[in-house]
Formats: structure tokens, C-alpha cells, sequence
């Protein structure tokens, strides 16, 4: 809707992990280089942790893009399925279609697709997203799916990604062996302010802008106070406010704007804009009525008073003067009863817009 009118070509603040519009800040550049070391050396278990929004798909995303032919993977982005669900979920994504009913068979059937793959010289990944919905049972039984290795070497990379509360899961006592075989640890920080203002820009110039002031210096400032460093978030205001802007044919989007946005995404507030537009629909709708309401009650006041003159010099000599005069005003005013209640309801109708 927007795109024209801000010179874009597609939408900057799309909420989907697009790994072309991924921002490299030092914490994510470490981590995806340090996950892509991991993965080529087979370093076994890998673990990314960063708060709720902060880009950890799209790194996902950006690795898959960046594996080369030779790695096959596993990508499991629903953690909440039981084990068994896991496994088998794993074993169609690498490709293994045969009717496996019970556990000891899928990993045996695992075993050998992974030997297979290490005697080609071929690397196996298994990703999973969102690893902080695991429980500790789950956790347990997917460390010891690091146990296919050979005497050098691990047949299965392993990459959990999470939330912070998988750290502490991985704190456990219970859990002591998986945390000893957790051989490199990511962490994702959210952005500072600086960094904000450069996410902004930076998928600005993805999507095809040219322009680097659409976005104010202050309003870029407010959205990173309210984002506290989340990108998700910055996203989701940067959409909203392009499309507020667009509403009200604003070339810049100021930090008024960002208020509106934030006050509409919180509480479903209406903006203030909206809201001014809104009254002065109505009290524009009560202006069209109101003049012709007026120049009508005139007009008809002064074809009374005629009407009532012409009578009298017409019917001076009869005797029956009073009767017709009588008729005629009855006529007269029922047609101003019906005129006077068109306008009435007319101008109800602009009352009720205010």
C-alpha cells in the first residue's frame, strides 16, 4: 500500500526471517560465524541463545543459505512434538521414507544413513528451533543421539536454539553431560540505540529506498527506547508507522507519528490524527446542513408573510376571508413540517459523525 509513496520496492519490515534483510551486529556476525566453524568441523554440540525476537531464525535461515551441498540437515522448528515425533520428523527430512514402527528401528536406520554420509565425505545437521521447550527428558535423549560417532570423529552435528530460559535448563544437575558436550555457545544481544537506527536504515536500503530521512532522527529514537534492542519489535513499529504515514500523506515519519503507532499497538488506541479527521468529518457534515437549513427558515418565513398579503388584498370583500385564510395556512404549514423534518433528520445524521 505504502511502497510507492515511500519509493520502495518491497516491504522493509516484513515479520518473516528473511536472511536478505539480516543486520550483521557484532553479536550476530560472531555467532554465525561461530556456528558455521561448528557445523564445517563437526564440533558436535552447538547452542544459540538470545532473547524472544532477536533475530535468532533468521540466522537459521542465513546458515541454511550458507551450508554448501555436501551438508544435509534437519530443520525441526516445532520442539513441543515428543521425542519419537522428533525423531521420525528428523529421519523424513534427511530423506528416509521407509515405514519404521518403532524407536530401535528409526535409529538404526539413522545409524546407517549417517555412516553412509560420513563415508562419502558428507556432513549431517540437526537443527532445533525454539530448543527452550524441551524438557529435561527430551534434552537427555537428544544427547545421546550424539553417540553415533565414529573413534575420531561425530557422525551428527547438533544445534539447539533458544530463548534464555534453555541456558538455565541446561544448568541443571541432571543435565551435567549435555552441558560437558556443548562444545561452542552463541549469544545473541540485543541492538544498542546506534544500532537501531542503522537496523532501520539498513532494511530500508534492502527493500529499495533511497531516500535515508524517512524515518526522523527523533522518531528513530523513541521506536529504539520502546524496542529495548528487539528487532522484532522495531519491525513491528516500522510498519505501522509507514503505514500511519501514508494515511496522512506524510513524506518523514516523525516521532508524533511513533507516539500514534505505539498508543495503537498497546492499547488499540485511535490515533489523534485519525481522531481530528474524524471530528472534522462531523463538523464539516454540519456545516453542508446548516447554511441551507438557514437561508430555507428565512425563505419560508417570507413566503408566509406574502402568502398571508396576497389573501388579504384578494379576499378583502368576502365574507367567507377568514375560512380560506384558515385552509391556506393549514397547507402551508403542513408543507413546512415536512421540509423542516427532511432537514431535521439531516442534520441528526452529521451530529451522530462527531
Amino acid at each position: 500500500m505504502y511502497l510507492n509513496f515511500y519509493g520502495l520496492q518491497k516491504k522493509p519490515f516484513n515479520p518473516t526471517p528473511d536472511p536478505k534483510f539480516l543486520y550483521l551486529t557484532p553479536s550476530h556476525r560472531e555467532a554465525l560465524a561461530q556456528i558455521l566453524y561448528g557445523v564445517q568441523e563437526g564440533k558436535g554440540f552447538i547452542v544459540l541463545t538470545g532473547e524472544v525476537g532477536t533475530g535468532k531464525t533468521t540466522l537459521i535461515q542465513t546458515l541454511l543459505r550458507r551450508l554448501d551441498e555436501k551438508t544435509e540437515v534437519a530443520y525441526i522448528f516445532n520442539s513441543k512434538l515428543p521425542f519419537d515425533a522428533l525423531v521420525e520428523y528428523m529421519l523424513r527430512d534427511f530423506g528416509i521414507t521407509e515405514n519404521l514402527s518403532s524407536q530401535s528401528q528409526r535409529l538404526f536406520a539413522l545409524n546407517n544413513f549417517l555412516i553412509e554420509r560420513r563415508r562419502t565425505g558428507r556432513n549431517t545437521v540437526l537443527i532445533i528451533d525454539e530448543a527452550q521447550n524441551l524438557d529435561a527428558a527430551a534434552l537427555e535423549q537428544v544427547r545421546l543421539l550424539s553417540n553415533f560417532e565414529t573413534p575420531t570423529e561425530k557422525l551428527l552435528q547438533i544445534f539447539l536454539a533458544g530463548q534464555p530460559e534453555l541456558q538455565a535448563k541446561l544448568d541443571l544437575p541432571e543435565l551435567r553431560q549435555l552441558k560437558q558436550r556443548i562444545s561452542l555457545r552463541c549469544v545473541i544481544r540485543p541492538l544498542t540505540q546506534e544500532e537501531t537506527y542503522d537496523y532501520i536504515q539498513h532494511r530500508l536500503h534492502i527493500a529499495g529506498g533511497r531516500r535515508g530521512d524517512i524515518f526522523t532522527e527523533p522518531a528513530m529514537s523513541r521506536i529504539a527506547r520502546h524496542a529495548g534492542g528487539i528487532p522484532r519489535i522495531v519491525n513491528t513499529v516500522c510498519d505501522h508507522a509507514l503505514l500511519f504515514g501514508y494515511a496522512e500523506q506524510k513524506r518523514r515519519i516523525d516521532r508524533d507519528t511513533i507516539e500514534q503507532v505505539i498508543a495503537y499497538i498497546e492499547q488499540g488506541a485511535r490515533p489523534a490524527q485519525a481522531k481530528q479527521t474524524w471530528n472534522s468529518a462531523g463538523r464539516s457534515g454540519w456545516s453542508m446542513v446548516k447554511a441551507p437549513f438557514q437561508w430555507l427558515s428565512g425563505a419560508l418565513a417570507a413566503l408566509l408573510l406574502l402568502g398571508f398579503m396576497f389573501l388579504a388584498l384578494r379576499f378583502n370583500a368576502l365574507e367567507d376571508f377568514s375560512l380560506q385564510v384558515e385552509s391556506y395556512v393549514v397547507e402551508v404549514l403542513r408543507s413546512m413540517f415536512g421540509v423542516f423534518t427532511m432537514f431535521l433528520q439531516a442534520a441528526a445524521s452529521a451530529f451522530l459523525t462527531r
